[in-house]
Parts: C-alpha cells; structure tokens; sequence
C-alpha cells in the first residue's frame, strides 16, 4: 500500500506531515512511502534525508496517486484527489461540515487529527495538543517581541528594572505553555479559566490562578474542552476581567470552542484602560477572536495598544512543529493497519471517532447533525 505525502499548498504553510525519521516505522508496517520533491524543505528535511530512510521521492502528480494521503491540511487539493482514496490530516469538521460532505460526495475516506478522542490510548496521536504546545510557547515569543520592555526584572548599575506581567486567558496545552514560557523568560505570570478544575495545573508552571465571583458548574464538557457560554455569562466575566487586563502587559489569550466563534473575551473599553505598549496575542484569532479589535493574521496598534491575530502559529516553527505530527498522524495510521491494509473498526473509539467519511457517506455523528441543521 502506497503512503503519499504531498507538499502543502495553502499559503504560508511551511509543515510537512511526515519526518524521515517516522519512515522506518510505516515501512516495518509493510508499506511504502512516496514524498513528493521538496515537501520537507521548508521545515529542514530534504530529499535526500527521506531516500535515506526509504521513501521514494516523486512528483506531485504520482504522490497524489497514492492509496493514503497524509497531510497537514487534509481538505486542501481535493480536485486532484480520486475515489477510494484516504485522506488524514486536520480538516475543520465542524467549522467546515459542508466540505467533509464534499468529500464523502468525491467517494474519499477521510479522518480528521482534530476529532482524536481525548483517551489516554490516543495521547500519542494528539496532534491539537501538539500544535498548541507551539502556538502557546511561540505566543509568549511574539509578545516579547513587540513590548517595548523586558520580560525579566534585573538588578543593574542603572537601577532596578521590575519584570513585566504576562496574564493568560484560557488554560488548556496552549495556555499552560504560554504561561510555563513566560516564567521562564523571567515575567510575573497569572492566568484565567472558566474551568476550575485547572487551577492546580496553573500553579504547577508558577503562577497565579485568577478566581472570579461567577458561577462554573458544567463549565467542562466531556472531552476536556471549556463550553460555549451565555452572553450574560460572558458580560459578568469582562465586567470582572477588565481590573486584570489593565495590569498586565502582555495579554495571551487562547480561548476557543471547537466549530464556533471565538468568544469575545477583551472588549474595546478594556484596551482602552491598558497601559500604552501593552501587547495583547489573540491566538483565537482565526474564528474571530477573543479580542474585539483583532485582525486575523495582522498587526494593530489601537489606544496605544499592539493587538497580533496569528493563526498559524506551528507553521512559523516547521521543524519541530512537523516532527510532532508526524509523531500524531504516524501513531494514527498504524493504528489502522493491520497486515498491511487499512482497517477500519468502527468498534474503536479512535477509529470511530475520527472517520468522517466512508463508502461515500458521512458517517460522523456530530458532523452528519451539523449537516442536518442539528
């Protein structure tokens, strides 16, 4: 069975979704990989680096021949896919349900790395949690980056300068990692989570858990992700949040329900009552924003205020970033294999967790409601 990984075409896109170093594994597995020519460049692998693994290198046309793609952008060149094939990679499911319909339409299998079940099984396969761990150390980068002071404080001849304050709204992988980056670059940290639960995780990386007077019960689904929450909710939280961005000089916020708009969790009024320099990173930017004022993938200045709305953090750290999910696809894929053929048990929780499509069908129960206008 032929394994293709094609280069990445969406713009900016420098990850490839599989590293030499994962080929010996899928190969013992009993089967072949085919890398398209200069896939790997951007991120540090070459051609030369996957022949001497065991890949063949090939072109674009003979990769997407392949019987499993694997990709980065799973819903991306969908017109040169054909019918049977598989296709693996993050594919917004639930932000974008018509194209997984598209998909099951064009006669594709297709599993998506977002819809992994948090299980303690499928940890290897996390390639989310990947990914934010990136997006939350490279966040912490980029607002030190753009404050026009110092994160650590340091005792000099030219007197003492205080460190600067970093408070992160949203405590899951990416916000643990952009606090635990933060300490390390020598700030004074705090966070906030609508979900309790995380406080001792927040004070494990050294800072401090941010408690307001508001009611969380049932804050938490059962995959370990925060809920949408009411609108009066939402105003109680900003009315009680706006003392907290005020003192603080870089705000990361990374708040974000899988299919839906980003809360808006920093209003105007609160940008208005930062400090001028201050640094706000909204890595919620791409389904709106946690901010009011963010702009996806630009850079604002507003009330003396620098608002950044990255949305592709991982990209700008392709080494690593590609190492890690070809870590997580890898792990994936071998689950589906047995004796040399994909098998797809739906009796699995992974397995079944992941198929969006099959046998010209959508066969995902949360994407199939979201078509039905459920």
């Amino acid at each position: 069975m032929l394994i293709g990984v094609p280069k990445e075409s969406l713009s900016g896109e420098r990850r490839v979704a599989l590293v030499p170093n994962a080929i010996p594994a899928i190969a013992k597995a009993g089967l072949t990989v085919r890398v398209e020519s200069g896939a790997g460049v951007e991120a540090g692998y070459t051609d030369d680096a996957y022949k001497a693994k065991g890949a063949e290198v090939a072109s674009r046309d003979q990769v997407l021949q392949s019987e499993v793609l694997l990709r980065i952008n799973g819903g991306a060149d969908l017109a040169a896919c054909r019918s049977g094939q598989c296709v693996i990679g993050f594919m917004d499911p639930l932000g974008e349900p018509q194209r997984v319909a598209a998909m099951a339409t064009q006669g594709l299998t297709a599993l998506s790395m977002e819809m992994i079940p948090r299980i303690t099984r499928a940890q290897v396969m996390d390639a989310l949690s990947s990914m934010a761990t990136i997006a939350g150390y490279k966040a912490v980068l980029l607002g030190a980056m753009e404050l026009p002071r110092m994160f650590p404080m340091l005792m000099t001849a030219a007197g003492t300068i205080s460190p600067a304050r970093v408070f992160v709204v949203g405590v899951g992988v990416a916000g643990l990692q952009a606090l635990a980056t933060a300490k390390r670059l020598g700030a004074k940290t705090e966070a906030y989570d609508v979900r309790p639960a995380v406080k001792d995780q927040v004070q494990s990386v050294g800072a401090k858990f941010v408690e307001f007077d508001l009611q969380t019960e049932g804050a938490e689904d059962k995959g370990g992700y925060a809920k949408e929450q009411s609108e009066d909710f939402l105003r109680r939280q900003r009315e009680q949040m706006g003392e907290v961005v005020a003192r603080n000089d870089v705000v990361i916020t990374t708040a974000a329900i899988p299919g839906k708009r980003s809360p808006v969790l920093v209003t105007e009024d609160m940008v208005k009552g930062m400090q001028p320099g201050s640094v706000i990173v909204d890595l919620a930017a791409e389904r709106g924003g946690n901010c009011e004022l963010t702009r996806a993938d630009e850079r604002v200045v507003a009330h003396g205020v620098t608002i950044v709305g990255p949305t592709n953090l991982p990209a700008t750290v392709p080494f690593h970033a590609s190492q890690m999910y070809a870590k997580n696809i890898t792990a994936l894929l071998l689950h589906l294999v047995k004796e040399g053929v994909l098998t797809f048990d739906t009796e699995d929780e992974i397995t079944a967790g992941t198929l969006l499509t099959q046998g010209g069908a959508v066969v995902h129960p949360r994407v199939k409601s979201l078509l039905e206008g459920g």
